[in-house]
């Protein structure tokens, strides 16, 4: 195995999600449309052309498997989640209020899967949790150090185990802004919530996140 990649990186080149035997999503970035017009393409789903969530999947697929990538760290389960996310979005399309981006609707969904599973799960060992297509922490002579791995590791571990401990709606603004990368204008539209409330509860709610990590590090 090439130094400072990890089995379930994703590959430099395309990777497809299957359900029952048929491609889901694509992990490659999706290449930039044209007037790309996502209300058009929902209105057209709504209308019963299926085909046409597939301009939705390959647009957004890429980001959704990232953000679930950040809560999880493990790129098969986010996927999975990834992949439930367009599930369920497909059959909620109608809830879309439109007053933010399809994406961002989208990620809040995704998100709360990653985050449900995350609580679900077993402890388990965080080895490099960040960027899917990041490299591995601690590399010593073309090599990784086990103690920088597993220092990282519990450390990682332990902000996931802290952050599913907060109570809504801190939890939920901590991950859309960190792990889903929203905007705080973007959190606010999925939200319903004024600008300045999500801003307060992004900071008590990193307050929250800290204290939690102080005594569990004491």
């Amino acid at each position: 195995m090439h130094a400072g990649r990890r089995d379930d990186d994703p590959p430099s080149g395309s990777r497809r999600i299957h359900s029952r035997g048929r491609p889901i999503i694509t992990t490659q970035a999706a290449q930039p449309a044209v007037a790309f017009d996502e209300g058009a393409i929902v209105d057209r789903v709504l209308a019963g052309d299926r085909e046409a969530f597939r301009a939705l999947v390959d647009r957004e697929g890429p980001g959704v498997v990232r953000a679930c990538h950040r809560v999880l760290a493990d790129l098969h389960e986010a996927e999975d989640a990834a992949q439930e996310a367009f599930v369920i979005a497909y059959g909620s399309l109608a809830t879309w209020r439109r007053d933010g981006t399809f994406g961002a609707w989208l990620t809040r969904i995704a998100v709360r899967i990653a985050l449900r599973r995350a609580q679900r799960r077993k402890p388990v060992a965080w080895i490099e949790p960040g960027d899917p297509g990041g490299g591995a922490v601690g590399d010593i002579a073309g090599g990784v150090d086990p103690a920088a791995v597993t220092l990282r590791a519990e450390r990682d571990g332990d902000i996931r185990t802290a952050l599913a401990k907060l109570d809504e709606p801190y939890r939920e603004t901590v991950s859309l802004r960190f792990f889903g990368e929203l905007s705080l204008a973007e959190i606010a539209a999925e939200t319903g919530r004024p600008i300045g409330t999500v801003k307060t509860h992004l900071h008590r709610g990193l307050l929250r996140l800290r204290t939690s990590l102080e005594g569990r590090a004491g």
